[in-house]
């Protein structure tokens, strides 16, 4: 009997416990240390000097940038650079009729277009100053090297008076052409008291006359010269061709 009861007991089930409510239950919390004070300013002051690092850094990037627009814009030294005066505007080959060396009618000035032209005036006499340029427009294309094809040498005379026939075996590769004196005033105008057979003058190939070099030009002033040439050969290389034959 008494063993009947006891696995009665031990058979019966105890009753489930009461769901554990969101009140009932412990809320594990990490609770983290404050730092101190000390701790605090010595993180402010590494970002405050961070932050001056990369400020600094940064102007230190920009520098040449910065440098390179005040330049641009307030010194402008590009307009400085050029030996040759630029001509602004520019004045367009006009077509003024023109006489060979043997007196036959030539083709029109505006003919040349194509290719740059270096370009000098004189009477045909040709003294000393005349043959001066005539030998540093040979001397300049020549330096060219390959781009010289680019360039053609240009003699105008604006007189009726023979050329020495010593000069004619020296002006083979030039182009020589007699114009009338107060046509050509029309297109080329020498510097404020200088005369038209004191400059060397150059002409774009589209025949714009656009630089104009300085009186009494030397051989120290051609090698300045030849740095104008050279910058214009380059800056136009992506659409100019050597050779007129070539373009027309």
């Amino acid at each position: 009997m008494s063993g009947s009861k006891s696995s009665d007991v031990f058979s019966a089930r105890a009753p489930s416990p009461p769901p554990e409510t969101l009140g009932d239950r412990v809320l594990g919390l990490t609770v983290h240390s404050l730092p101190q004070a000390g701790d605090a300013v010595a993180y402010a002051e590494r970002t405050r000097h961070g932050r001056w690092k990369l400020l600094l850094l940064l102007l230190v990037c920009a520098a040449p940038v910065a440098a390179s627009y005040f330049t641009y814009y307030v010194i402008r030294p590009e307009a400085r650079r050029n030996y040759g005066e630029l001509i602004q505007p520019q004045r367009p080959l006009p077509a003024l009729p023109t006489t060979t060396l043997d007196g036959r009618p030539g083709r029109p000035l505006s003919a040349l277009k194509g290719q740059w032209l270096l370009v000098s005036v004189s009477g045909g006499a040709c003294n000393a100053s005349c043959e001066q340029h005539l030998y540093l427009q040979r001397q300049l294309r020549e330096s060219m090297g390959a781009e010289k094809d680019r360039i053609d040498w240009v003699w105008l005379i604006d007189d009726d008076a023979p050329v020495p026939v010593a000069l004619l075996q020296a002006l083979r590769q030039a182009t020589v052409l007699r114009v009338d004196a107060k046509a050509l005033a029309t297109w080329l105008q020498p510097a404020p008291g200088q005369q038209l057979a004191d400059h060397l003058y150059f002409a774009d190939p589209m025949g714009n006359w656009m630089m104009r070099f300085p009186a009494g030009l030397d051989r120290a002033g051609a090698a300045k010269a030849k740095r104008d040439l050279e910058r214009l050969l380059r800056a136009s290389a992506s659409w100019d061709e050597p050779g007129r034959a070539e373009k027309h």
